[in-house]
C-alpha cells in the first residue's frame, strides 16, 4: 500500500505537482525537513514543518480551505483529519490534571506519563440551518416562489451570506441547539425541523451538523453581536454564497434543486 506524506506548516498542506494535477506526495520529502511532529494516521504519515516551502520546483505550499479544489474528496478529507490530529497534539503536550507530559498511548489517544490521565480528541459541534419561506408576495406569473433566510455573520472575511449556525452547548441536544441558535440570532420561530447530513470541519477541530427547517413566524430581529446582515431571498435573487467545500452551499443547493 502506497504511504502518502500530509505535511503543514501551520494550516498550510504540501502538495506536489504532476503537470496539471496536483497530488499528496508518496515519497519521503526528505528535502524539506525538518519536522517538528510526526504521525501515523490511517496509513499515512502527517507532519508539522516549522518554515513554509519556497522556491521548490517539485512542491508548493496550499491552504487547507483550497486544497479543496485541488485534491480527491477522499485525500481532502484525509488532509483535514491530519491536520485535526497535528493541532489537537500540539495543544496537549501537558495534563491538565497534574501537569505531566502527555504522551500518545494509541494512534489516536495520549496518556500523561505521572498520573496516568487518558485524553482523547474533542470536537467542537456546531449545528447550522437552512430556513425556508413561501413568498409573501407572487412572482409574476402569480405563483407564490420558496425563499431561504441568509445571514452575514460579523465572522465572514468577504461579503457572502451564509445561514444560521452556531455551536451546541453542554446539555443540550442537537435540535435544541437549533432552535435556541435561530432564536438568539434571528428572532424568528421555525418549524418541521428536518436533518439533512453532516460534514467535518477541520478549522480547526469541528464537526458541522445541518438541518433544514419551515419559517413559522416572527419577524428578523438579528442579533447584532453575531449578524450584520439577514433577510429572505428567492432563487432568482440570490447574494454572493457560501463556496463548494462547505455544508451551508450543500444545504443551499439542496434547497435549489428542490425549488425549480
Amino acid at each position: 500500500m502506497t504511504t502518502q506524506y500530509f505535511v503543514f506548516c501551520q494550516s498550510d498542506l504540501v502538495l506536489e505537482r504532476h503537470g496539471d494535477n496536483y497530488l499528496i506526495p508518496t515519497n519521503p520529502p526528505t528535502e524539506i525537513k525538518p519536522w517538528t511532529t510526526i504521525m501515523d494516521i490511517d496509513g499515512a504519515k502527517a507532519y508539522r514543518i516549522d518554515r513554509p516551502i519556497t522556491d521548490s520546483e517539485r512542491y508548493e505550499m496550499c491552504p487547507l480551505r483550497q486544497s479543496y479544489y485541488k485534491l480527491s474528496k477522499a485525500d481532502y478529507l484525509k488532509a483535514g483529519k491530519c491536520q485535526e490530529l497535528l493541532y489537537w497534539d500540539q495543544n496537549t503536550k501537558f495534563c491538565g490534571v497534574c501537569g505531566g507530559p502527555m504522551h500518545f498511548d494509541t494512534p489516536i489517544s495520549k496518556k500523561c506519563d505521572h498520573c496516568g490521565k487518558e485524553l482523547w480528541p474533542s470536537l467542537a459541534i456546531a449545528i447550522i440551518v437552512l430556513i425556508r419561506r413561501k413568498a409573501r408576495m407572487p412572482a409574476a406569473d402569480g405563483s407564490y416562489k420558496d425563499e431561504v433566510l441568509l445571514v452575514h455573520a460579523n465572522s465572514f472575511r468577504d461579503n457572502h451570506y451564509g445561514l444560521v449556525a452556531g455551536f451546541v452547548e453542554t446539555g443540550e441536544t442537537l435540535e435544541e441547539a437549533v432552535y435556541r441558535e435561530v432564536m438568539e440570532e434571528t428572532g424568528l420561530h421555525i418549524t418541521n425541523l428536518r436533518y439533512f447530513g453532516s460534514q467535518p470541519w477541520p478549522y480547526p477541530c469541528g464537526l458541522m451538523v445541518g438541518f433544514t427547517a419551515d419559517y413559522d413566524y416572527g419577524k428578523i430581529h438579528l442579533q447584532r453581536s453575531e449578524l450584520s446582515k439577514g433577510a429572505w431571498f428567492d432563487r432568482d435573487h440570490l447574494p454572493h454564497i457560501p463556496e463548494k467545500l462547505s455544508i451551508a452551499r450543500q444545504l443551499i443547493d439542496a434547497w435549489l434543486e428542490d425549488s425549480k
